[in-house]
């Protein structure tokens, strides 16, 4: 019998990680449950006050910009309810993780070299060529191991079945791993009995890995290597992440000022005089890395920094380029690409996808426009989406208007009812619909991180997950039951 802390739990509105249809606990949400039935809404309350007060003496936050363009720091948001995942499930999507990044890689270094795929007719060549990610300075040009996308953020959900969907895949910069950690050194201080009732698997290993990761993908060999994280500086969104990732791998945390390129080399100054580099993990955007290639205005690059990179003097992760395979357009042709340089089915199945520059379906959309979620082709943080049935006349004749302007830059999806998770609200515990991002760090191995930043839509109804719209986050826990 379910206790009283559940009965005004409604799980019936989607698939809920913790309680079936018919209300009934699933096998893993049965002991944490019975520690919140013990502890009582009051006791959860307090809980959720230690916690905010923990963030905030960790000086964990985000930067969120108004529409004046003022900067707002924000404490990050954390709901001690965690997402509970069985092992056995997770280990089939971290199978189907590695296969889709291995695809994607492969995808990416077939672009800039030997262009495969358009002669055989599975992606049109136009796609690529027409994108803004897309580098024609990489022509040519094999990173070591062809990973491409060294640190891939690709965020899934739970349809009504309970199962997994990939949503997209960020390939460029993708952020939030630091909050995914922070997350359970917060929840180890304040709900340690999760971790003594549960079997948890460690997510802490993380930042080693990223760290081997850039040692593997440095170019040329070299005994006492110096690694750097590139930020654009204290005023970016992430830049709680960068400064948390580089304190964590014991290495540098650099703005472009901070580094010169002499002889194809890359120096960072010191007050012993210059350093080489040899692996940059940069968090600026392709167009910012290199005022000599890319944006002349940037102020926040380094001159020569693309000619070091290409002559095999620096490594750069995530590599320049990259962002072309990180398209809502692309993402539509990915289980083709796992079919086609793989030879496998895909593991893990993607939401069906509508692209706007094809006639017969850019009709289907406007038809259909009040059932589906019209997306920008390369928008990120949840911006300029539509949702069909929550918009009004104005809204969705505006986006039809755009889609007949502009048809390459939109994608459209069906709705899909995003799984939830118990969450606290102010007076009682609710289902919140959510989303999970895990991290694959490819080199010369793969990783998938166990687990990752779950992140939740903490308004009632809402499926906006991203934190710089209203959304918050959740402790992800990989058991064994």
């Amino acid at each position: 019998m379910v206790s009283k802390l559940w009965n005004n739990y409604n799980s019936k509105q989607a698939y809920d990680g913790y309680f079936t249809k018919d209300n009934k606990l699933r096998k893993h949400a049965t002991i944490i449950s019975s520690i919140l039935e013990r502890y009582g809404k009051k006791k959860l309350q307090e809980i959720e006050k230690n916690c905010q007060s923990t963030i905030s003496a960790r000086g964990i936050n985000f930067r969120v910009y108004a529409a004046n363009n003022r900067a707002e720091e924000k404490k990050w948001p954390l709901d001690i309810i965690p997402r509970i995942i069985p092992k056995t499930q997770w280990n089939k999507v971290s199978k189907g993780l590695k296969q889709r990044v291995k695809a994607l890689n492969l995808f990416i270094d077939d672009v800039y070299n030997q262009k495969k795929i358009f002669k055989d007719k599975v992606v049109p060549k136009e796609i690529i060529f027409n994108s803004p990610y897309y580098v024609k300075e990489c022509e040519g040009f094999s990173p070591k191991y062809k990973a491409w996308s060294n640190i891939s953020g690709v965020d899934l959900i739970r349809n009504a079945n309970g199962d997994y969907l990939v949503l997209e895949d960020n390939l460029r910069v993708p952020s939030g791993v630091s909050y995914m950690l922070e997350n359970r050194m917060v929840m180890r201080d304040v709900f340690p009995e999760l971790f003594t009732r549960y079997k948890v698997a460690s997510i802490h290993q993380y930042t080693n890995k990223l760290f081997n990761c850039m040692v593997e993908c440095i170019p040329k060999k070299t005994a006492n290597p110096h690694m750097v994280v590139l930020t654009p500086g204290i005023y970016n969104s992430a830049y709680f992440e960068h400064s948390f990732l580089a304190d964590q791998m014991g290495i540098a945390l650099v703005e472009g000022k901070d580094l010169f390129v002499e002889n194809d080399i890359v120096y960072m100054k010191t007050v012993k005089g210059p350093l080489k580099v040899d692996c940059i993990y940069r968090r600026l955007d392709d167009n910012f890395l290199d005022p000599k290639v890319f944006n002349k205005e940037s102020v926040i690059g380094v001159p020569g920094l693309f000619k070091s990179w290409r002559k095999g003097n620096v490594g750069i992760i995530n590599a320049i380029g990259t962002g072309i395979a990180d398209d809502k357009v692309v993402y539509s042709y990915v289980n083709k690409m796992i079919v086609y340089y793989l030879g496998e089915q895909p593991i893990l199945n993607q939401v069906e996808t509508y692209l706007c520059h094809n006639k017969n379906e850019r009709n289907y959309v406007i038809e259909n426009i009040s059932k589906l979620v019209v997306k920008p082709a390369n928008a990120s943080g949840g911006y300029g989406i539509m949702i069909g049935p929550k918009a009004d006349k104005k809204e969705r004749d505006d986006v039809i208007a755009k889609i007949k302007r502009n048809p390459r830059e939109y994608i459209a999806q069906p709705l899909e009812t995003l799984s939830t998770a118990p969450t606290i609200t102010e007076n009682d515990i609710e289902p919140r619909h959510l989303d999970l991002r895990p991290f694959v760090l490819s080199g010369k191995t793969t990783y998938v991180s166990t687990g990752g930043l779950t992140r939740v839509a903490l308004r009632k109804g809402s499926t906006i997950v991203n934190s710089s719209q209203g959304g918050g986050s959740k402790d992800t826990l990989i058991v064994d039951v």
